[in-house]
């Protein structure tokens, strides 16, 4: 059975395991990109992701005619969604592609990770320890879909405060 159109365009599909520090492209509808970039790869251990094998990536608000980005522009200030767990799946479809690796710095990163556990209703960091009060951006402690992610992109004109606002927060503000 074929999957339902995305607005995010096929690219490049690959069985190649992205890497931390690994930088990759998406293509919109319009022939333009918008830019992420691996976290952390194939975390495996149970405090690391809410599945084993996820990835935490950032997207960025750069977006480019060229599927090669502007790399000063990838800075955490930069970011379009709050960091997300995802698994292999749009690197493997062609929705995501890998454009370029730098290896991580300490300021490619946020200075606090923050996730909400909904199931105890708490704010967690990326290693699942509690944090006293919301860090922004605040993602989901959960496992994202490429699908997801497309649907995101898709309702980026939804900003609060300079953040993309997550699919807990849009359903809970009518």
């Amino acid at each position: 059975m074929p999957s339902a159109p995305t607005n995010l365009r096929v690219l490049k599909p690959s069985r190649m395991k992205p890497k931390a520090g690994d930088i990759f492209a998406m293509g919109l509808p319009d022939g333009s990109y918008i830019f992420g970039r691996v976290i952390g790869a194939d975390l495996t251990e149970p405090n690391e992701a809410p599945m084993p094998g996820s990835y935490l990536i950032y997207v960025y608000r750069h977006r480019s005619a060229s599927p090669w980005p502007d790399r000063t522009e990838l800075v955490p200030e930069n970011l379009l969604l709050p960091p997300v767990f995802i698994n292999k799946m749009p690197w493997t479809k062609g929705y995501f592609e890998r454009v370029d690796h730098v290896e991580l710095t300490a300021g490619d990163r946020l200075a606090q990770h923050c996730f909400w556990r909904a199931a105890p209703g708490i704010f967690v960091d990326e290693h699942r320890n509690p944090l006293p009060r919301e860090v922004r951006p605040c993602g989901d402690w959960g496992l994202a879909s490429y699908r997801l992610l497309d649907d995101l992109a898709s309702i980026h004109r939804r900003i609060r405060d300079g953040w993309l606002i997550s699919i807990r927060q849009a359903s809970s503000s009518g």
